[in-house]
């Protein structure tokens, strides 16, 4: 039983008390299963629309401003705790889908899981990064930090970015930034504030990351409320004199972005929007309740390019659009990303693009203060290709 699938069955007890606003809304909250997509990972190999026959692992970066591992609170002291962790990826993985037993403890060889975890301190995590760096060339060089949505659990979390990373086969390095969502689908103000707490945390960790010595680009992949908190982030930066990370920031890739399009205006001025693509659907239904929680205020991630005046707004936003309209599975549409093969693919041509560092190498080197080498449309539904 996948994840999608228990949390169709949440969803359905869950939203049981909004059901008369949802008719009153045309919304028929029945939560009938999550969308497709795509995204990358760690030595993975490439995607191929087929189950993988092997098993596999993923090992990643974590940071996460949550107290424990099975509660949705902020930590007390507001700041990141990290891991180096290995989550296992099922022989027979389909992609798309996150393998999870209907009910008991995952198995390894038929789940996604957890199988290896190791703290990290907040001091030593740029040279663990920089070792697993060290050697690689080219992309293989680069970071890429997911930040999850509303509504997200840790396991979520990370087996997410696990699957990402095994459906694209990104050869650099996975970081997962998880912010203390309490995945509930009722807690959407109290979600905005963690989110909003997380602010600083997330500023702190892309410092870091992109001060690491030998790291190639840094990629960002948020989906739904996490784009908003990403954006926030990259707008601070911008005001402080780091608009692009030191000229580390690659593509910054927002997923059913549940932000006000005014605000986004806002936050995208702060930036070079040619870093920036929007993965948008008109048939997002959990957009179309948080734009009604927000007021009928329209969201980023619901316009809908084929309407004249929705496309005339993405144009003056100067950044890159893909539309996922026609790929969503279920009823809700809103994982369309991570779950429809040729969205992955898009996702994964950004991160693959020829580029000028193809063949620097990283070499850790040990003098402490040594200097970091610095490096070098609408979509048509069948396969997304950027506006």
């Amino acid at each position: 039983m996948a994840v999608c699938s228990r949390l169709a069955h949440d969803g359905r007890r869950l939203f049981r008390p909004l059901l008369p606003l949802a008719a009153l809304l045309g919304l028929g909250l029945t939560l009938g299963g999550c969308a497709s997509g795509r995204a990358d990972g760690f030595g993975m190999s490439a995607f191929s629309g087929k189950a993988q026959s092997a098993q596999n692992s993923v090992m990643m970066f974590v940071a996460s401003t949550r107290k424990g591992e099975r509660d949705g609170m902020s930590g007390s002291e507001g700041g990141a705790r990290f891991s180096l962790q290995t989550i296992s990826v099922p022989a027979g993985h389909q992609p798309g889908e996150i393998e999870q037993p209907s009910f008991g403890a995952p198995n390894p060889a038929k789940h996604f899981a957890v199988v290896g975890r190791r703290s990290v301190s907040a001091g030593s995590l740029q040279n663990e990064l920089a070792t697993h760096i060290s050697g690689r060339i080219g992309s293989n060089r680069d970071v890429l930090l997911y930040v999850h949505g509303f509504n997200t659990s840790y396991d979520e979390a990370r087996f997410r970015l696990a699957q990402l990373a095994a459906d694209t086969g990104f050869g650099g390095v996975p970081v997962l930034f998880t912010w203390a969502s309490r995945s509930d689908l009722l807690a959407y103000g109290s979600d905005k504030e963690s989110a909003t707490v997380a602010r600083d945390p997330l500023r702190r960790l892309l410092l870091d990351i992109a001060a690491t010595p030998g790291v190639g680009r840094v990629h960002i992949l948020a989906h739904s409320m996490g784009t908003w908190l990403t954006m926030e982030t990259l707008r601070e930066l911008a005001i402080a004199g780091k608009p692009d990370l030191d000229g580390r920031l690659g593509n910054v890739m927002l997923a059913a972005p549940d932000i006000d399009i005014a605000v986004f205006r806002q936050q995208v001025a702060r930036l070079d929007a040619s870093h920036v693509s929007v993965f948008v659907s008109s048939g997002d239904r959990a957009l179309s309740l948080s734009r009604t929680l927000a007021g009928d205020r329209p969201r980023l991630g619901a316009m809908n390019p084929s309407d004249p005046r929705d496309r005339e707004a993405l144009d003056r936003l100067g950044v890159k659009v893909y539309d996922l309209s026609a790929l969503s599975k279920g009823f809700i549409g809103h994982a369309t990303y991570a779950r429809a093969p040729d969205a992955v693919r898009s996702i994964g041509q950004q991160l693959s693009a020829p580029r000028p560092d193809a063949q620097v190498q990283s070499v850790l080197n040990v003098a402490p203060d040594a200097p970091i080498a610095q490096p070098g449309t609408t979509a048509t539904p069948s396969a997304p290709t950027p506006r």
